[in-house]
């Protein structure tokens, strides 16, 4: 089971790949076959009435005209919902928009153990302009209403730079990108942090109109789904339960509020939920490049630079893995031994020589050195982490079982996805790979040590 640190890292910091670009140029093929066939019916529906009028006795032309001036008028607001409010068509309207901001909560609750429960939350404004990038800042509610300010986000796409500054551990974390990082990262605040990416969302699956509203004053029309895949799996539990809900503007076409609530199992039976809302949208505002500069690293903070991971796929993979058994001795226990705090976790329990030399180096550097040596060690993790984050996202149905597979295991399973619907990719706890069938995996798991 993810600890509570190491789900707020995951959401705070975002740090996740996206799905691969097809599946965004499948969507946009999706979208305008859709668009067609809505016009086609329409046009179809047009020709069959002008064929009854052609039909109808002279007495009864005026009758049929004011008919059929209802019929076009009540066929053109079914094809955009009812409201002459479409979601694609609102889509297209918000990619015009060059800079918005809005606010937004996390909230998190659940049970770390069974009595243990937990709750917290994260409320944030964004900031986003197509020019410059986007600037998030975080800060975390009590119960008693007081927030606590956690940090700033920089993404500044032309500068190739995306900086975090979190005040508690008093961190400044420059992370420089190659073209490669920028189109990840901008993909990456696209879908999370951007309607763009939750608009594509719904209308990738199946969705329906909730009505009219009123929500902040605006006359709206809202839309929702159930499907606990809409906006990926990056919410990990198991048994997911959704209510996802966005409501758009009427005059406008734009969105006012979107809600995602979404609940579920953890690995070890605990109930877990979590609730984000996005709010107050401000569109097509006036920006100016100085809001997006980051401020001077505060005194008393350390500073980080994290190298890009370079390209993440299965034979990146599998050299990090054994640059992972080559320091610790065994495969890392969970994927995210790459969030922070998790890899001095590991070198903790380890005497392998590599990691006995490593503590040695560490207890003497100062703490700013110490850190930054930690995150160049853990790079291999990082890339772990993104790999099978990715796969999440892209519904691949991973499993890890570092934990209990070790680099003897020539046939147990350590990492496993989903390549069809009867073939899965997996990597051997020896780090040999190979695509077996659905039957095969299960057979091969059924062996796992529990």
């Amino acid at each position: 089971m993810k600890s509570l640190q190491e789900i707020q890292e995951i959401v705070t910091k975002f740090n996740v790949k996206p799905g691969p670009e097809m599946r965004s140029k499948v969507l946009d093929e999706a979208l305008e076959i859709q668009r067609n066939q809505n016009q086609q019916s329409i046009s179809d529906t047009k020709l069959n009435i002008w064929r009854t009028i052609m039909k109808s006795p002279i007495t009864k032309l005026a009758t049929a005209a004011v008919i059929i001036i209802a019929c076009l008028i009540g066929l053109s607001l079914w094809g955009t919902t009812g409201s002459g409010v479409a979601l694609a068509d609102v889509l297209a309207r918000v990619e015009q928009v060059k800079a918005f901001r809005c606010k937004g909560s996390i909230k998190m609750t659940g049970y770390s153990a069974p009595d243990e429960p937990y709750q917290w939350e994260v409320r944030y404004t964004n900031l986003t302009s197509q020019d410059y990038g986007s600037k998030v800042s975080r800060e975390q509610a009590d119960p008693n209403g007081r927030t606590t300010p956690l940090g700033e986000t920089y993404f500044l796409p032309q500068k190739k730079t995306f900086i975090q500054i979190d005040h508690l551990p008093k961190k400044y974390t420059r992370t420089e990108l190659d073209d490669a990082g920028v189109q990840q990262m901008q993909e990456e605040f696209n879908r999370y942090s951007d309607p763009r990416g939750f608009l594509r969302e719904i209308l990738a699956c199946k969705y329906e109109n909730l009505g009219r509203s009123t929500v902040d004053g605006v006359d709206v029309e809202g839309f929702g789904t159930t499907d606990p895949n809409c906006r990926g799996s990056g919410f990990w539990p198991k048994n997911l339960e959704a209510d996802i809900k966005i409501w758009i503007d009427v005059k406008t076409h734009l969105p006012v509020r979107y809600e995602c609530f979404k609940s579920g199992l953890t690995e070890t039976g605990n109930k877990m939920s979590m609730r984000l809302l996005m709010h107050d949208f401000q569109w097509d505002v006036p920006v100016d490049m100085s809001e997006f500069e980051p401020p001077a690293v505060p005194d008393g903070y350390t500073v980080l630079v994290e190298k890009p991971l370079g390209v993440v796929n299965e034979q990146t993979v599998i050299a990090s893995l054994k640059q992972c058994v080559e320091l610790l001795g065994k495969n890392p226990d969970s994927v995210s031994v790459a969030l922070p705090g998790g890899l001095q976790v590991e070198l903790d329990k380890s005497d392998s020589p590599a990691a006995t030399r490593l503590k040695e180096q560490l207890k003497e550097l100062a703490e700013q050195e110490r850190a930054k040596r930690l995150m160049d060690a853990a790079t291999p993790m990082r890339r772990l982490f993104n790999f099978y984050i990715g796969l999440v996202e892209d519904r691949k149905d991973p499993a890890y079982y570092g934990k209990t597979v070790t680099p003897r295991d020539t046939d147990g399973v350590l990492l496993r996805w989903k390549l069809s619907d009867t073939e899965y990719r997996v990597i051997f706890g020896d780090l040999h790979a190979a695509t077996v069938s659905h039957e095969k995996l299960a057979e091969l798991e059924k062996t796992l040590p529990k």
